[in-house]
């Protein structure tokens, strides 16, 4: 399993980081403690949690997923071997029985840190992420930015300096932001920069053949600033597998269980899968291992974030390691890229 280093820290990640939102809704947890036993043995050393999962979040189910973690944790003695990462969040999304509505503010940040470390049962997290902003702008697929002069939001300055006293207390060991702006993602590093604060050593975004967002001012972002993106959503839903198209509605498949999925579901994001799905087959490869592979494959990706259901899904989302796209099929893709968006001027 191929390692690449987290952002400026001097820890190594391996390229396929284990997604466990599942954990706890569509999976139980002797499914979880299959899956991290699977992605261990493949030599995936990064686990990413949070505290909102799983998902779809709902109160009775919230905190499952760290759960389940810090039970597979207690039973197999491998902490010190494994870089744990978490997530803090941040307002609405209807979390309103989570500190009647959590914000990211210095004592939100704190309990929910706690809270964390108790159901992960450890003493530390290694990167520790702000799982959404506190201020409106654009996340979770919002097009078009909307400015509101009298949006009530905590600002980036009290959420960094409270995360410093995390790290400073020993309980977390670096930063990381999710669902970043550029400008958000600046100004956390000019604050570092100016209080001797801890540096986001990673950007968790969306990243997938269906949505390249990121390569607009981001991408650069990582690569100046050493914040590598970890990229979740790398099969857009599992849009990308190609198991949707026709309409087709697997049965327990995420877009067949939950509408709220359906953000790459629409007539141009299925036409561009099945035109990716074309290619995979002429490559001998399967549409999933094409969309992992062209995310591995991109220099500003620090680990490609995998989730899965089914144990053979798990094996071959970390299959893609394996598979070295050549020039020709990334010039393919690309060409099928510029056929579904719009020409820039």
């Amino acid at each position: 399993m191929e390692k690449r280093k987290l952002g400026h820290s001097d820890i190594d990640v391996s390229l396929i980081c284990l997604g466990t939102m599942t954990w706890g809704e569509q999976n139980t947890e002797q499914e979880a403690f299959q899956q991290l036993d699977m992605a261990i043995d493949h030599g995936v050393n990064f686990i990413d949690a949070a505290e909102m999962y799983p998902v779809p979040p709902r109160a009775e189910t919230q905190g499952l997923t760290e759960q389940y973690l810090g039970n597979w944790l207690a039973r197999r003695g491998r902490r010190s071997d494994l870089v744990i990462a978490s997530k803090v969040a941040g307002p609405g999304n209807g979390l309103t029985y989570l500190r009647d509505g959590p914000r990211l503010t210095r004592d939100h940040i704190r309990q929910a840190c706690e809270q964390s470390l108790r159901r992960l049962q450890t003493d530390y997290i290694d990167l520790y992420q702000v799982h959404w902003p506190d201020r409106n702008t654009n996340f979770f697929g919002q097009l078009g930015y909307a400015h509101d002069p009298d949006e009530q939001s905590t600002p980036i300055e009290e959420t960094l300096a409270a995360l410093d006293e995390l790290v400073r207390a020993g309980k977390v060991r670096h930063i990381g932001l999710s669902n970043e702006t550029p400008w958000g993602a600046m100004e956390y590093f000019r604050l570092a920069r100016e209080k001797d604060w801890p540096r986001p050593v990673s950007i968790q975004n969306p990243y997938n053949l269906l949505n390249r967002s990121y390569e607009v001012g981001m991408a650069e972002v990582s690569h100046r600033e050493r914040a590598g993106l970890l990229a979740y959503s790398p099969l857009a839903f599992g849009m990308l597998t190609g198991k949707y198209l026709d309409g087709q509605r697997p049965a327990k498949a995420r877009l067949t269980l939950y509408e709220r999925f359906s953000r790459y579901s629409g007539g141009q994001g299925e036409a561009a899968t099945r035109a990716y799905a074309e290619l995979a087959r002429e490559l001998g490869l399967s549409p999933a291992q094409l969309a992992l592979a062209w995310v591995n494959s991109r220099g500003f990706v620090t680990s490609n974030i995998i989730g899965a259901t089914t144990l053979p899904q798990l094996e071959e989302n970390i299959g893609s390691v394996g598979v070295s796209l050549g020039t020709d099929a990334i010039h393919a893709i690309e060409a099928i890229h510029r056929d579904f968006t719009f020409p820039c001027p």
